[in-house]
């Protein structure tokens, strides 16, 4: 790979498509102005350009994206202009922004020679990398600077986290043989946890996951399900199975299921049960009383690990019924070998729309909350 960093020149880009299907040159606004870029920087002769070449073309087209659609989410997070011709890229902008984009171009491209596909979750997962070291490590160099923690899968590979929470997270999982994790939908709190047990699995530090979820319908009733226990609480734990199915084989999945090495059990039945050598996840944990919470966590044994996720804020509870989520986070948190993360608004990793979804109904619950206490004092 060969850089090269000059100070730009820039020229209007070609407004006619190209015939290779990539997106053309983007269109300047002015005599030595280019898109994406702040009109203060050129004012002020801050405007840099980085041209990277890439060794192979072929991992070069991976980078760069279908239709260069990486690219331009480069372009829209960092405020750059950046044209790609061949396996070479160009990048024009404010120094420090073309010196981000560089740094997250690298690290797709080394993901891509690792043969992981690269898709725009993960291209926002290097721009946060990016920003991350940035902010802890400023003015050094990339090959002192730890990124975001990561587990290894065997059949998906790395996992490697993509916001600074999830980083948090995987540490914390790591560290602490019991975690909480409390965020909004979308932001990876329960596809990270089943990646680490299924890690824990493979590497022989558990013997068993067994995974549970509260029996509680989001606001509607669906009456008496037919089949056997684990039909019946199929519809509840389907997005354990989703996960699961990312991070295994099939016939492994179904082949530890049958044997019990993976168990599916409704939250009601844990009690009486003593879980050692084993990773237990409860998820939608939110739903789940203050009794219920409780006979759940002491049913921890012997060299295991417990990840408790959910959201506060989606509660299926009937009004009135205190969330036991929400008691045991306020009453453990602060104990030694339990571990606390919190998402935000910011950390969703699902789809960009569901972020702003996300950031709207929270914004609305804040005027709420802001209109009750002004009420409140009068």
């Amino acid at each position: 790979m060969r850089i090269s960093d000059r100070p730009a020149s820039f020229t209007r880009g070609d407004a006619n498509p190209r015939s290779d299907g990539r997106r053309p040159v983007p269109q300047g606004t002015g005599q030595g102005a280019a898109q994406g870029m702040p009109q203060g920087a050129q004012q002020a002769g801050q405007v840099a350009e980085v041209t990277l070449a890439f060794d192979d073309n072929r991992y070069a087209l991976l980078v760069f994206g279908h239709y260069d659609q990486n690219i331009a989410q480069v372009e829209r997070r960092l405020g750059v202009s950046a044209h790609a011709n061949g396996n070479h890229i160009t990048i024009k902008g404010p120094r420090g922004a073309c010196e981000q984009a560089r740094h997250v171009f690298e690290m797709l491209y080394e993901r891509v020679k690792l043969g992981h596909p690269v898709t725009l979750g993960d291209v926002d997962g290097a721009i946060e990398e990016e920003w991350a070291q940035g902010n802890l490590f400023p003015g050094e160099s990339e090959t002192v600077r730890p990124g975001f923690e990561q587990i290894s899968i065997r059949r998906r590979g790395v996992v490697r986290a993509r916001t600074e929470a999830q980083d948090h997270y995987l540490r914390t999982l790591k560290q602490s043989e019991l975690v909480f994790a409390e965020g909004p939908a979308g932001t990876g709190k329960t596809w990270l946890a089943v990646a680490f047990a299924v890690s824990l699995l493979e590497q022989g530090r558990v013997d068993r996951l067994i995974l549970s979820r509260p029996a509680v319908e989001a606001g509607e009733r669906l009456g008496f399900l037919p089949g056997d226990m684990r039909d019946k609480v199929d519809p509840y734990l389907r997005p354990i199975f989703d996960a699961l199915n990312d991070f295994m084989d099939p016939r492994l999945l179904e082949r530890g299921l049958q044997t019990g090495m993976i168990e599916v059990a409704p939250l009601a039945f844990m009690r009486g049960r003593t879980l050692s050598n084993s990773c237990i996840l409860l998820d939608e944990a939110q739903n789940a009383t203050s009794i219920q919470m409780k006979m759940f966590l002491t049913r921890l044994g012997e060299n295991s690990r417990m990840i408790v996720t959910g959201d506060p804020t989606q509660t299926d509870l009937p009004p009135g019924q205190k969330s036991g989520l929400s008691e045991a986070i306020t009453l453990l948190s602060s104990l030694e070998g339990i571990g606390h993360v919190v998402f935000r608004e910011a950390d969703v990793v699902r789809h960009d729309l569901v972020r702003r979804i996300v950031g709207a109904y929270e914004a609305a619950a804040r005027v709420e909350t802001v209109t009750e206490k002004g009420f409140g004092r009068r």
